[in-house]
């Protein structure tokens, strides 16, 4: 079975676009987003996966565990790990208390990981809303039709098939939508977990030692008297 020629696909894909009417130009510009924001989550959490450091995050916890809190800071300083840089932040901190400064590099961290869901969610919702809105102005064009004095039939197919064509666009966007998306929030709430689990393992080890409530001496300043 041979391929279809590329100008065969291009002119059907642009019938379809006119059989369903006006509405499927919004609907169109809704899925051109999906497409662009879904590929850019897939990119970003495949390069997250490859930048994971379990390694160096249990080097980290050994240093705290035997007191070597400069070490621990120099095994997580300038690490790709989400973890890893969150618990950096939490040993190198500058607020009143380590927690405090854990929770800022945490919700940084899930910041960046989220980032887009409230678009695709968005996107889930008014992809099937624009369908039904393109059902109901193609079912108006065709009860305008068959109250003219003259019934056309075409007028009248032609209106239910642009419902049609609208309705299933619409429903196509936000199923193909939908599944990367619970994937994501998936992905998210792992993360959200590691980083809680990482968290509190941190100040467990860090106030054993006492590294938990002052801010750390940076290098080459000096303390008031």
């Amino acid at each position: 079975m041979t391929d279809l020629p590329p100008l065969f696909l291009a002119n059907a894909i642009i019938d379809f676009i006119i059989k369903g009417g006006p509405i499927m130009y919004p609907i169109l510009a809704v899925g051109l987003v999906a497409v662009c924001v879904v590929t850019e989550r897939i990119v970003w959490w495949l390069r997250l996966i490859l930048q994971r450091q379990p390694k160096r995050l249990d080097e980290v916890y050994t240093a705290l565990e035997e007191g070597d809190l400069p070490r621990a800071i120099s095994l997580s300083a300038s690490s790709t790990d989400p973890v890893v840089r969150m618990v950096h932040h939490g040993l190198n901190h500058h607020h009143s208390s380590m927690q405090g400064a854990l929770e800022v590099a945490a919700g940084r961290e899930l910041q960046q990981a989220g980032r887009f869901l409230g678009a695709m969610d968005t996107i889930v919702t008014l992809g099937p809303l624009l369908g039904l809105l393109g059902t109901v102005t193609g079912i108006m064009g065709s009860f305008s039709s068959i109250g003219s004095s003259e019934l056309a039939v075409e007028k009248v197919t032609g209106g239910i098939g642009e419902a049609l064509i609208a309705t299933a666009a619409g429903l196509g966007i936000a199923i193909t939508t939908l599944v990367p998306m619970n994937y994501f929030h998936g992905r998210l709430t792992q993360l959200q977990f590691e980083l809680e689990a990482a968290a509190n393992n941190v100040l467990i080890l860090a106030t054993q030692h006492g590294f938990d409530q002052l801010p750390v001496k940076q290098p080459g300043t000096t303390s008031k008297p």
